[in-house]
């Protein structure tokens, strides 16, 4: 087999003149050389959020849509629709919205998105469990062995999870086949949405040399203008130097880029890739600088991550804060605890002396919380000796949860909860 339909999953032994396959007439056929051979591969949902919105959405089908926070927050995802018009993921709203006036603006649906993305785990775990975890949309496959078990390649294999994905739950996935993770990962980029992509060993060298050197994982923006300084720009340019100089230039990932620049990758699939951390953040309507309205937005986070960490019977080892100043300047300030928690009092108590020696009377337009260092959820929060009101603050959170889980999440709320008066919100 060189030959593939990605819409009835027919095996040809080459792609026929007309560019359709011959069993039901489809033109998505994949045509490659190696393709019987390959089995390491990437998988990406395309435009994850978004797509997920429009599917829910029919009415926004064809209109750009946008998932992110307020003008004042950064865009999460954008359709194809967007994109045309230059706006992409991390972008400020605010920019967003002049490139793309009429696009439609939704709010991240954390919740739904974590299920479609979990429905898509498991259909990968169905064929293989060597699944490697990047993202909530993405992950690394390696089929190798597999033929026998589900009756062909694993281009064949694939295609069938790219069509399951689409009958079942309503979305796309592109598909980049190689034989290693960096070459999958670029292979997946090539053909979206929809897409099937794959780069051989044949053609690697050859495929690789007139791209730019950002196309090397690990290449952004600070190392993409120090190569250029020394005159590297494409990945041609690279190969003509040898290791140790690149290492004697660049570091450690100096040797990286003398591997990847022939198309070798060393690194397997690594199985499992749980979440390392979990974490929720807002970005203001407008800077804040008084504590008191900081610590107000700091409860509801911590609120947030507890109910996350319960659900997923998780518990965080350490409590981290996230705060982005009036002029996007990063800080964050963590702190170990000496017992796992999942309680949101346990994580605003930790997070609050942080928040508290960093409002100085700066504005900030962020604020973040997030546990890390993360475990089993069953041996958290126990007796302290020296702490005797912690099991008393557990009982309480029991407690309140217990009435949302009946109740709602608004039938009740501690004090703290209530929002400042306007007069805490300083204007930029």
């Amino acid at each position: 087999m060189s030959a593939l339909c990605r819409d009835c999953l027919t095996e040809l032994p080459a792609a026929p003149e007309s560019g359709r396959c011959p069993s039901c007439a489809g033109p998505r056929l994949v045509d490659h050389g190696e393709l019987a051979d390959l089995a390491i591969a990437h998988i990406d949902c395309d435009a994850f959020y978004a797509s997920v919105e429009k599917r829910d959405r029919p009415e926004l089908r064809d209109k750009p849509v946008i998932v992110g926070g307020g003008r004042r927050g950064v865009v999460s995802a954008a359709c194809y629709l967007a994109r045309v018009h230059g706006v992409h993921s991390a972008m400020p709203m605010f920019k967003a919205l002049k490139a793309c006036p009429e696009a439609v603006v939704i709010r991240p649906d954390m919740a739904k998105y974590s299920a479609d993305g979990k429905a898509i785990r498991d259909m990968m775990l169905a064929l293989t469990p060597q699944v490697e975890p990047i993202s909530i949309d993405e992950a690394f496959l390696d089929l190798s062995g597999t033929d026998s078990l589900h009756g062909g390649p694993a281009a064949r294999t694939l295609a069938g999870l790219a069509l399951r994905v689409e009958r079942e739950l309503g979305l796309s996935v592109s598909i980049g086949l190689s034989y290693n993770k960096f070459l999958a990962k670029v292979a997946s980029d090539l053909d979206k949405p929809r897409g099937f992509a794959v780069i051989g060993r044949a053609e690697a060298e050859d495929f690789l040399a007139p791209r730019p050197v950002s196309t090397i994982w690990g290449v952004g923006k600070a190392l993409r203008k120090s190569l250029a300084r020394d005159g590297i720009t494409t990945i041609a340019e690279l190969r003509r130097h040898e290791q140790a100089e690149l290492v004697a230039r660049y570091g450690a990932i100096g040797g990286r880029l003398y591997r990847f620049a022939r198309g070798q990758d060393s690194r397997k699939v690594q199985p499992g890739g749980e979440a390392k951390s979990v974490s929720s953040e807002t970005t203001f309507g407008e800077d804040i600088a008084d504590p008191a309205a900081l610590r107000a937005r700091l409860w509801p986070l911590c609120e947030s991550v507890s109910r996350r960490l319960k659900r997923a019977g998780l518990a965080g080892g350490s409590v981290t804060l996230k705060l982005k100043t009036r002029d996007f300047r990063l800080l964050t300030r963590s702190r170990k605890l000496d017992q796992a928690t999942r309680l949101a009092e346990t994580l605003y108590r930790t997070a609050l002396p942080l928040l508290e020696k960093e409002a100085d009377g700066r504005q900030f337009r962020l604020i973040g919380i997030g546990a890390g260092d993360l475990g089993p959820g069953e041996q958290a929060d126990g007796p302290d000796l020296l702490d005797p009101d912690r099991q008393k603050r557990a009982d309480v959170e029991a407690a309140i949860d217990k009435v949302r889980d009946r109740l709602g999440k608004e039938a009740i709320f501690k004090g703290r909860a209530l929002k400042p008066t306007s007069s805490a919100v300083r204007r930029r």
